[in-house]
């Protein structure tokens, strides 16, 4: 039976469940136009577009983990052509993205052929305390295999993610469930297997298509289950001209003025996460100076 708190057809939404008889928890999150978003202003390839998906589905699912106002991010690295991947999150589901390439990528590549020789680092920083840090190598054959393998080392919490992505009614999308065993809970391994082996049958249109109500009674319905309220993700990139003027004026004036000088007077600051740019010429150079440094006159 599922006992229904919120339901919503909107895509880019994220909902924790529970079940009432089993120790263990759940979350499934659906993204539509925060997945594009990333992916616009860029021309990644196939295999990175997908692999962007994955990595923001699980970015997303683990941020709905935080008990704390924070942030996380998620990041690969490695001496692949894919030299990196990084999604930030946080506990208002406030997504963002980006990859860098040095070289061609197949569209069928592998997360191996992708990364090379790497490893997932995965850190978490809370609004007022401590910042916690973990990383483990890219031993597993995908990256939710690695994250999977991350949950196990660092955290203990036997942890089931199955993400898709791929195109639903001529739309690019992403989404994914997290199956995660609560803290302090023994004898668990028939429940969780069970559960896993249930939500392994859920198919990519099923989790594109259906409401949180539908893919819950449609996985579970044997089962006693309780989702709570929606919350929507929106993608947010957090920059903005004042945070690159602070980033100038931490520069020596005589850099920014070398700058200057071989870009025709204009210093230009690109975003990779949204694509902006931020243009300054000598007048807003000069205007800096005299905001930051009085002595400039």
């Amino acid at each position: 039976m599922i006992d229904k708190k919120v339901t919503t057809t909107n895509m880019d939404t994220l909902n924790r469940f529970l079940f009432d008889n089993h120790p263990i928890r759940g979350e499934i999150t659906r993204l539509e136009q925060t997945y594009q978003a990333i992916l616009d202003n860029h021309n990644y390839p196939i295999a990175v577009q997908k692999l962007l998906g994955e990595l923001l589905v699980a970015t997303s699912l683990l941020t709905a983990t935080l008990k704390f106002e924070g942030d996380i991010a998620v990041q690969l690295q490695g001496d692949g052509p894919l030299t990196l991947a990084v999604v930030n999150g946080n506990n208002q589901q406030e997504l963002r993205g980006v990859a860098r390439i040095n070289s061609s990528i197949a569209d069928d590549a592998s997360l191996k052929d992708m990364v090379g020789n790497g490893y997932i680092v995965i850190t978490i920083t809370q609004k007022n305390g401590e910042r916690y840090q973990g990383i483990v190598s890219l031993e597993k054959d995908s990256l939710i295999g690695c994250i999977e393998n991350y949950f196990m080392q660092s955290e203990q919490l036997p942890t089931r993610l199955f993400v898709k992505t791929g195109l639903f009614e001529g739309k690019l999308m992403a989404a994914g469930i997290l199956l995660q065993v609560l803290p302090s809970n023994e004898n668990t391994t028939d429940s969780f297997e069970h559960l896993s082996v249930l939500t392994e049958t859920i198919t990519s249109d099923e989790l594109f298509g259906l409401s949180t109500e539908e893919i819950l009674y449609r996985l579970y319905n044997q089962e006693e289950v309780r989702f709570f309220e929606t919350h929507d993700i929106i993608f947010k990139c957090g920059c903005s001209r004042q945070r690159c003027e602070d980033s100038l004026m931490t520069l020596p004036a005589n850099e920014i003025d070398e700058i200057l000088n071989e870009d025709d007077g204009k210093i230009d600051i690109h975003c990779d996460y949204c694509g902006k740019h931020y243009i300054f010429d000598t007048i807003d150079i000069a205007q800096m100076r005299k905001k930051n440094h009085p002595q400039y006159h």
